[in-house]
């Protein structure tokens, strides 16, 4: 090697070392005051109880306060998109998740912002499976059944959701077009109103989370006939999955995440990612989450990221076919 390559790749080491310094001084020196964690729904869902939880022991490894903000609007749109605005240094995370990253880009054509482009991945947190649950009055007692009996109704079925264009929804529209049976979609403005409406009769079918009819389908007011997860869920046994029933691709959750603005800085999003792994395999956090369905993840960075573009990919054309839109 000549003189001068031997300085050219000396200063590329240098340079390295100068920039795997910088990016561990960053760690250390972050956090030095308040982190804030956008929650972008209202109190008492599912992303909430996640932000808490991490909030709560975030708090304690990091030695800095972190408080989360409900901002709720559009369906997590609103809340995100502020934070898809802020300084990426780490001060203001956001709890995204499937409705406002992997759905909404496909339900808009004016989204505010690009969940992948404008947004770090930090940590996919999990979520909940969908269940497919009916009324007991509905002649069956498990889904070979259901859907014998909906193909027979012609299309005189209906079902609620938490809304149009939501995962119960749409999961609901992917149900339907890989048996071939029709329903009527009847949408409300949120999960409750619509288990509501399935305790009082007004509607034959309801497909949302698990954790928001546990109640209702461990009081035997709901019948659940399966759930979407890929395995059962322990505080469920009984209820069978979509896959061992014959329907593997009708594997979901409604999954959320730890996602931060584009450009964090990689050392500070490694020790969170680090962080929040080791705060859902808690016992006492396993615990709670897995009582409401909630099957914590355990993605890096990187298969964070990834998972969230697949998500966006598998959705677009269910989407497309339902005919779902907010534009």
């Amino acid at each position: 090697m000549t003189s001068f390559h031997s300085r050219i790749a000396l200063r590329v080491l240098l340079a390295s070392a100068s920039f795997l310094a910088a990016g561990a001084a960053c760690a250390d020196a972050w956090p030095s005051k308040q982190v804030r964690l956008v929650v972008p729904y209202a109190p008492g869902g599912t992303s909430d109880t996640l932000g808490r939880v991490l909030a709560t022991h975030l708090t304690d490894s990091l030695k800095q306060t972190v408080i989360v903000e409900n901002r709720a609007g559009a369906g997590g749109v609103t809340g995100s998109a502020a934070v898809a605005k802020m300084a990426p240094d780490g001060y203001t995370l956001v709890i995204s998740g499937i409705g406002s990253h992997a759905i909404a880009p496909s339900l808009s054509t004016r989204l505010a912002f690009d969940p992948m482009r404008d947004f770090t991945h930090i940590a996919v947190l999990g979520g909940p499976p969908n269940v497919l649950a009916v009324h007991p009055s509905v002649p069956a007692r498990n889904l070979k059944e259901f859907l014998a009996y909906a193909k027979a109704q012609k299309g005189n079925l209906n079902y609620g959701s938490p809304g149009n264009g939501t995962q119960g929804h749409l999961f609901a529209e992917n149900f339907m077009q890989l048996t071939g049976i029709r329903m009527a979609h009847v949408p409300y403005k949120g999960a409750n109103p619509a288990v509501s409406d399935l305790m009082a009769g007004h509607i034959q079918a309801l497909s949302t989370t698990l954790s928001t009819a546990a109640g209702q389908i461990r009081g035997g007011k709901a019948r659940a006939l399966a759930v979407s997860a890929q395995a059962r869920v322990a505080d469920f046994a009984d209820v069978p999955t979509f896959a061992e029933l014959g329907h593997p691709e009708l594997v979901a959750t409604t999954w959320f995440a730890l996602s931060g603005p584009a450009g964090m800085d990689r050392a500070v999003v490694q020790r969170l990612n680090t962080e929040v792994r080791r705060i859902l395999q808690l016992p006492d956090v396993r615990k709670k989450l897995m009582a409401e369905g909630i099957e914590p993840n355990d993605l890096d960075p990187q298969q964070s990221t990834a998972y969230i573009a697949a998500e966006i990919k598998r959705w677009a054309p269910v989407v497309r076919a339902s005919g779902a839109g907010v534009d």
